[in-house]
């Protein structure tokens, strides 16, 4: 029941989010089908090639997090990370996000502490991956004069010591768990059922993102992590593009632009798979850079429609290829 009432509240979330951004930019049903229609099927399928290419990046990068005797194969963790992301997506809340673990556990044996030391990490790597790269494309439209200095000159020089804040945690991240522990510890909640749970995993959980954030493994995955984060940007550059906006923008201001986008999709409250904040996200940056409204809406609820047919066909394809896996195993 709780988990109908969390559905409910995000599809209810998404449908107010999408009306009010409707009404805003003066954005039709007609207008979008249109939109969606005119994206020429070889712009689809090169941002359906490049989607498939973040995907291999992030199995692999799961895979360098795990420890070396704990690795599966790629081919099965291609298959885990695609249906984790299915679900980190979909669900609301991120409470998706923890499926990445189960799925490990069972599919291929990995022990549940490595298996969230191997998400935990990549996900403070994601963040600075992201903070940089959003960086530094503030900095160069700052230095063009597209944004204004006054703001766009201090986010820039923010944004880069966030990226290098998160890459520190992520190479420390066993600090979370020390700190979880303390706060656990100081409210005296260590004698009650949950805490007690908390504290007496405190080592193991600790020891797994050690392993994870060691030296070698760290800066394998940030190797991984800028090419992946470069294909998201690609990805939606390319889709920019087929929907309208290639003429008028440049790869740096789309970076600059669908971060945005990103960033929204962070929000721990938000509609059923990103839908309303991902818009409202994407109008943002988009008009920060000079965009029109009415394309800004149209091209974000086209992208976002593509995006996730691709995470759902990707998903769909991770839990087949999962249960054949399960099946060979019996």
């Amino acid at each position: 029941m709780r988990q109908i009432l969390q559905l409910l509240l995000s599809l209810l979330i998404a449908g107010v989010l999408l009306v009010i951004l409707f009404r805003w930019g003066d954005v039709s049903l007609e207008v979008l089908l249109q939109t969606l229609r005119e994206l020429p099927a070889s712009v689809y399928f090169k941002a359906l090639a490049v989607h498939a290419g973040i995907y291999l990046l992030r199995a692999a990068r799961f895979r360098v997090l795990l420890p070396p005797e704990r690795r599966p194969t790629l081919r099965a963790l291609l298959a885990v990370s695609a249906s984790h992301n299915l679900a980190a997506y979909v669900l609301p809340a991120k409470t998706g996000e923890g499926t990445l673990v189960v799925y490990l556990r069972k599919v291929c044996g990995v022990p549940a502490g490595a298996g969230l030391g191997s998400l935990v990490v990549s996900r403070l790597l994601d963040l600075s991956t992201l903070a940089l790269l959003l960086s530094i494309a503030t900095l160069i439209l700052s230095s063009r004069g597209v944004l204004a200095a006054s703001w766009s000159l201090p986010l820039g020089v923010a944004l880069a010591l966030g990226a290098l804040s998160m890459f520190v945690l992520a190479a420390r991240s066993a600090w979370l768990v020390a700190s979880l522990t303390w706060l656990v510890r100081r409210m005296g909640l260590a004698s009650t059922s949950i805490g007690g749970k908390v504290t007496a995993k405190a080592d193991s959980v600790a020891q797994a993102f050690r392993e994870a954030g060691e030296g070698g493994r760290l800066w394998g995955a940030m190797l991984l992590s800028i090419p992946l984060w470069m294909g998201v940007f690609a990805f939606y550059y390319v889709l920019a593009g087929g929907f309208g906006l290639g003429a008028e923008l440049d790869s740096i201001e789309a970076t600059f632009a669908s971060s945005w986008a990103v960033l929204a999709n962070l929000l721990p409250v938000n509609g059923f798979a990103g839908a309303g904040t991902q818009e409202w996200g994407w109008t943002y940056g988009f008009t920060s850079v000079g965009v029109g409204d009415t394309i800004a809406i149209s091209s974000g609820l086209g992208t976002h429609i593509v995006q996730l047919g691709n995470v759902v066909l990707f998903g769909l394809i991770g839990h087949a290829a999962m249960a054949l896996a399960a099946r060979d195993k019996k």
